[in-house]
C-alpha cells in the first residue's frame, strides 16, 4: 500500500501545476463571486472589534452589527461627497485644460517637424489617424464599460449584506473551522486565525493611516507651488499610493501634466517630482516601516510581483487585495511545518551570508581552544 502511493517527482510537480492552474483559473471565472467576498472578510475582520465593543455595553449583536455598518458606510459616503466636490471642480476647468493641452500639441508638433525634418502633414495625419482609432476602438468597450459599471453597482450593494453575514455568522465559521481540520489541531487554528485576523486589522489601520498622512502631504506641495486642484490630486496620490511600488509611479504623472498645462514654466513640472520624490523618500524609509511595513512582513520582491499577478488577475481590486492575501498565505505557512520555508520566503528576514556564519564558528574554535590550553597547563 506505501509503495503504491509514492510518486515520482515529475509526477507531483505535473499535479501540483495541473491543480495551480485549475484554481487560478477558477478564481478568474469566478472573480465576480471572489473579489466582493473576500473584499467582505477584509471589512468584517476590520469592523469585528467595534463590534465586539458594542456588544460589551449590552448592545443586542445584531444592532451592534448594523451599527458598526451604517458608521462605516457614513465615512465612506462623507469622503466619496469630498472627493466628488473635487472632482466637479475639476470638471469645469476641462476644456481649459484641453485646449491648453491642444496648443502644447501644436507646439510640438512644429518643433518635432523642423527638428526631425518631417511635414507636419503628415504628422497631423498620424496623430489623426491615431485618434480616430482610439475613438472606434473606444465606442465598441463603452458598452461594455457601462455593464461592467452596473455590476460593480449591485456587488457594491451586495457587499454591506456580506459583511452583515459574516459578522453575524462569525461563531459558526470559526467552530466550522475548529470541526473541518479536527479537535486534536483545535489550538493551533484558533492560533492561526487570531493571527491573520491581527495582521489584517493592523495592515488596513496602517494603511488608512498611511493615506492620510502621504494625502496631507501631497496636497500640501501642491499648494506651496499653487498647482490647481491641489487637494483632488492629493488624494488621488494617496489612494494610489496604496498600491505598492507601482502606484507612486502612477500618482505623480497627473500632477506633473496639470502642472505642464496651468502653468507658464514647466520647471513647475520638475517641482511637483522633486515634491513627490521627497514624500516618496518620506513613504519608504519613515511611515511604511513604522506603521505598515512592522505589521506585515513581505518582502520586496514578492510584493512587486504579487501586485502584478493579481493586478492581472483581478484588476485593480486585486492590485489591493494583493499584500494582505500574501500576508494571510504567510501567516499560516508560518504556523504549519511543512510549509515554514514558504513563509521564510515570503518574509523580508534575511539569512547571514555563509561566509560570515564560517569565519564566525572559525573564531569560535579559535577562542575555545585558547580556554582549554591554561586549564590543561594547571592541571
Amino acid at each position: 500500500m506505501d509503495n503504491a502511493l509514492k510518486l515520482p517527482f515529475f509526477v507531483k510537480a505535473s499535479l501540483l501545476l495541473v491543480g495551480m492552474f485549475a484554481f487560478i483559473y477558477m478564481m478568474y471565472v469566478a472573480q465576480s463571486i471572489v473579489v466582493p467576498l473576500i473584499f467582505s472578510i477584509v471589512m468584517a475582520t476590520l469592523l469585528q472589534p467595534v463590534v465586539n465593543f458594542l456588544v460589551r455595553y449590552k448592545i443586542n449583536r445584531i444592532i451592534a452589527i448594523v451599527i458598526a455598518l451604517l458608521l462605516s458606510i457614513l465615512v465612506i459616503f462623507g469622503f466619496g461627497a469630498f472627493f466628488v466636490s473635487q472632482a466637479g471642480r475639476f470638471g469645469d476647468s476641462w476644456p481649459l485644460l484641453v485646449e491648453k493641452f491642444t496648443a502644447m500639441l501644436h507646439q510640438s508638433v512644429t518643433w518635432a517637424s523642423g527638428y526631425f525634418d518631417i511635414s507636419q502633414g503628415k504628422i497631423n495625419a498620424w496623430i489623426l489617424k491615431t485618434k480616430n482609432e482610439l475613438i472606434n476602438t473606444s465606442g465598441g468597450a463603452i458598452g461594455q464599460t457601462i455593464i461592467t459599471l452596473g455590476s460593480g453597482l449591485v456587488l457594491l450593494l451586495l457587499i454591506p449584506v456580506y459583511i452583515f453575514m459574516i459578522l453575524f455568522y462569525q461563531p459558526l465559521l470559526l467552530e466550522f473551522f475548529h470541526r473541518i481540520f479536527g479537535s486534536a489541531n483545535r489550538t493551533r487554528v484558533s492560533e492561526i486565525i487570531t493571527k491573520i485576523k491581527t495582521v489584517i486589522q493592523r495592515y488596513l489601520v496602517g494603511l488608512v493611516i498611511e493615506f492620510v498622512i502621504v494625502s496631507v502631504m501631497n496636497s500640501i506641495g501642491l499648494l506651496i507651488l499653487g498647482i490647481e486642484y491641489a487637494i483632488l490630486l492629493g488624494i488621488i496620490g494617496g489612494l494610489l499610493n496604496i498600491i505598492p511600488y507601482i502606484g507612486g509611479l502612477i500618482a505623480v504623472a497627473l500632477p506633473m501634466m496639470i502642472a505642464v498645462a496651468t502653468k507658464s514654466s514647466p520647471w513647475f513640472a520638475v517641482y511637483v517630482l522633486a515634491i513627490y520624490y521627497f514624500i516618496q523618500l518620506v513613504d519608504n524609509n519613515y511611515i511604511v516601516p513604522k506603521i505598515v511595513a512592522s505589521k506585515v512582513k513581505i518582502n520586496a520582491l514578492v510584493s512587486i510581483v504579487a501586485v502584478l499577478a493579481f493586478g492581472a488577475l483581478w484588476g485593480v481590486a486585486g492590485m489591493f487585495l494583493s499584500i494582505p492575501l500574501v500576508a494571510i498565505v504567510k501567516v499560516i505557512c508560518d504556523h504549519i511545518d511543512p510549509l515554514k520555508p514558504w513563509g521564510f520566503l515570503l518574509g523580508d528576514t534575511m539569512p547571514e551570508p555563509a561566509i560570515f556564519k564560517l569565519r564566525l564558528k572559525t573564531k569560535l574554535i579559535k577562542s575555545n581552544h585558547n580556554n582549554e590550553k591554561p586549564s590543561g597547563k594547571t592541571s
